[in-house]
């Protein structure tokens, strides 16, 4: 029987109706009291620790957190922390839940993040749509100032902290970190071109650390239980646990917290329930709606970021996994993905405000009866001019990474359902061919 491990979700799982209190946070949850251990250490052993637990970002990317951390510039001051909870990716919800459900614990984190790297100022970027997240994360933060874990010197260790709640104005691109520091300085969120990494040259041109909630709120777990614990769990270089947002044609759609290296099918069947209403599986996403599709014969698979990558040719991503089943027209979906990217360009690069405009025109058409045979070489050959060679991980035209994200669903569309889709466009085309027969035929008549 597949089983969830929970770790950041323990405690909300534990105690729904009052988590997110401050009392019930000290009493039931020990909230707060890693700070002192984390003084203890110093900010180098926190650092040390976090890499050693081979801790990667939730957020996407995937990138090694305490490497990231480590990146800043020696003896340069100040520095930030910013956190990104500005969670857009379509059907991904952990870190909703995480800022509702558990706020205290994110603080917690934030605290021994910036204090690990030396940052006096931090800034948690919400989602502007998350009203009750805010609201309770907002208290939270009140209620740390008002019990001295936040402001000057935190628990007599010297340390200043000042925790900043920006609620955004709920575009897609903000989720982007260098879009995220746009938005942050009063700007349009619209990333900036790397070098120089916010590590360097960040916030307010300082260097700065962004991280993901769902990443932050695990650093009280390994400073309470030590890198070797958290580096116990998982596979391969995926140590520990993820939270997945599972939705779609499932039976029961949720948040499940599981050790990374459990497999999509224990997941997916055990967890969550299986497709619902007895029906098949024909394709699923498995991190959010940029990352390439994977069908049934891939539920064996393990849930390892690397493996993902390398042998499935896709990404666990933002941790969404979104399942359809036998109903489902991919052609359509493919199209309501462009629609969203399409929509949520900044325009500041030229190949994805023009290119997904396009890849959705000519989705629309395909959908609607109106395409015609050449017209998934037609999006694969113009979409390459947004990713070249399209299957090229790190190869795009674009600043971020939407650009490519509009080509994932096309490029899924081509690798598994090719020959329905052209089989599809060749019976539309001869249907319209043959309406267009009998009414010249009936003019002529007439």
């Amino acid at each position: 029987m597949a089983q969830e491990t929970p770790v950041v979700t323990r405690f909300m799982r534990e105690r729904p109706d009052d988590s997110w209190q401050f009392e019930s946070a000290r009493a039931y949850n020990a909230a707060y009291t890693r700070l002192e251990r984390a003084f203890a250490m110093g900010p180098e052993a926190i650092v040390e620790a976090v890499q050693q637990s081979g801790l990667r970002g939730k957020g996407g990317a995937g990138f090694g957190t305490g490497q990231k951390w480590s990146f800043l510039p020696k003896g340069v001051f100040p520095r930030y922390l910013c956190i990104n909870g500005d969670e857009g990716e379509p059907a991904t919800f952990k870190d909703h839940m995480l800022t509702e459900r558990d706020p205290h614990q994110l603080v917690e984190g934030a605290i021994i993040t910036a204090y690990a790297i030396q940052a006096n100022h931090a800034f948690i970027y919400l989602r502007g749509e998350f009203a009750l997240g805010a609201d309770r994360l907002q208290q939270a933060i009140d209620d740390a100032y008002a019990h001295g874990f936040l402001g000057k010197d935190i628990g007599g260790s010297g340390f200043d902290l000042e925790l900043v709640l920006h609620r955004g104005a709920g575009c897609y691109i903000a989720g982007d970190e260098t879009g995220l520091l746009s938005s942050l300085e009063g700007e349009r969120a619209m990333p900036r071109i790397k070098p120089p990494f916010p590590a360097a040259q960040g916030l307010y041109a300082a260097p700065t650390v962004v991280n993901n909630i769902e990443t932050i709120s695990t650093i009280p777990w390994i400073i309470a239980n030590g890198a070797e614990w958290y580096a116990g769990m998982g596979v391969n270089r995926s140590t520990g646990t993820r939270i997945f947002s599972v939705s779609g044609h499932v039976e029961r759609p949720g948040n499940y917290e599981v050790e990374l290296g459990m497999t999509f099918r224990e997941l997916i069947e055990g967890l969550a329930g299986g497709v619902r209403d007895g029906k098949r599986m024909k394709f699923f996403i498995p991190g959010g709606a940029s990352s390439p599709w994977l069908l049934p014969e891939h539920l064996d698979s393990p849930l390892d970021m690397d493996y993902a990558g390398s042998e499935l040719r896709t990404m666990l991503g933002s941790g969404a996994i979104t399942v359809f089943d036998e109903t489902t027209d991919p052609l359509l979906v493919s199209w309501r993905l462009a629609k969203f990217y399409a929509h949520e360009s900044c325009g500041k690069c030229t190949p994805c405000r023009e290119g997904s405009s396009w890849i959705e025109k000519v989705l629309y058409r395909m959908v609607n009866g109106q395409g015609r045979p050449e017209d998934l070489d037609l999006l694969l050959s113009f979409g390459s001019n947004i990713v070249p060679g399209l299957n090229a991980p790190f190869a795009q035209t674009t600043i971020c990474a939407l650009g490519p994200s509009t080509m994932s669903h096309v490029v899924s569309l081509d690798r598994w359902f090719r020959d329905e889709i052209v089989a599809r466009l060749e019976r539309d085309t001869a249907r319209r061919t043959s309406l267009e027969i009998v009414t010249v035929s009936a003019g002529a008549d007439a």
